[in-house]
């Protein structure tokens, strides 16, 4: 039987290999540190460099408020039962403006409506958050209320931010990154 505290893969220790060091300087650059979720990618440079350019461009350069993307990847991860992507983001979370009983709401999982402090829209982008994430299809009941808060770009900035982190959250959760 396997211990279910520690990551599936070796994390590869920053400096460990010398071919790696101009990838880990990109994303000490970038990131401020190489977490253990990149020194758990750091195992397949490749795989390593695209995350990083993907997840760049979500976390940092789309059109969502920083708010609203901060619930949303709260909300992925609890959603996906991957504590350290939640509290990896609840510092951005709160840097964003999001509330401390907002935030424990998420960590509650109550229904988006549900959830205190939202403003207008941001309950609409958790209903669609929870219909990606658990089934995939999102039915046009969910889906149409959110044109009347987002342009197209917006509707997929949103959905590639919640289909990003669902991706973080699954690697994270397979591989027991971060226990």
């Amino acid at each position: 039987m396997s211990d279910s505290s520690q990551s599936r893969l070796t994390p590869v220790a920053p400096g460990s290999r010398p071919e790696l060091a101009p990838l880990e300087a990109r994303i000490q650059a970038a990131r401020g540190r190489i977490s253990p979720l990149y020194q758990v990618l750091l195992n397949s440079a490749p795989i390593c460099e695209g995350w990083e350019a993907m997840l760049s461009a979500v976390r940092n350069r789309n059109s969502l408020p920083a708010r609203l993307r901060e619930l949303v990847i709260l909300r992925v991860a609890v959603l996906n039962g991957a504590p350290y992507e939640f509290d990896a983001h609840v510092p951005h979370a709160e840097t964003a403006g999001v509330a401390p009983a907002t935030i424990a709401a998420l960590r509650d999982h109550p229904a988006p409506g549900a959830v205190p402090g939202l403003a207008p829209g941001e309950a609409e982008a958790l209903a669609y958050t929870d219909a990606m994430t658990r089934a995939i299809e999102v039915p046009d009941a969910v889906f149409d209320p959110l044109r009347a808060h987002f342009s197209d770009q917006g509707l997929l900035d949103l959905t590639a931010t919640v289909a990003a982190y669902n991706m973080v959250s699954r690697l994270l959760v397979a591989l027991r990154v971060g226990h």
